[in-house]
């Protein structure tokens, strides 16, 4: 298992749903794919990951991002809600995989 440290704003997707997302930095994220390499892939190219925000922790996938190269982290209204995060907060938090 590896753990990462990340750092990144809340963005909200503009769309019907209104899904709430982190970014996985570019360093992160290319140590991730590079750990990803010669596995199964999953649906989407997404990652099994454990997340702990604040004191929240929760198993999830994060998935590639084709605009930045990067991934996405998508942030549930249960953990937002608790976390008290909303959109254009900067948060960190410990992605496992």
């Amino acid at each position: 298992m590896k753990t990462f440290k990340v750092k990144s704003g809340v963005w909200k997707y503009p769309g019907f749903a209104g899904w709430h997302f982190v970014s996985v930095d570019k360093k992160n994220s290319d140590t991730i794919k590079k750990l990803q390499e010669g596995k199964p892939r999953k649906g989407w190219g997404s990652v099994p990951v454990t997340v702990t925000l604040g004191k929240s922790t929760w198993k999830t996938s994060i998935f590639p991002d084709k605009r930045s190269g990067g991934y996405l982290l998508a942030l549930k209204a249960e953990v937002r809600n608790k976390e008290k995060v909303s959109t254009g907060d900067r948060v960190s938090f410990v992605l496992i995989i």
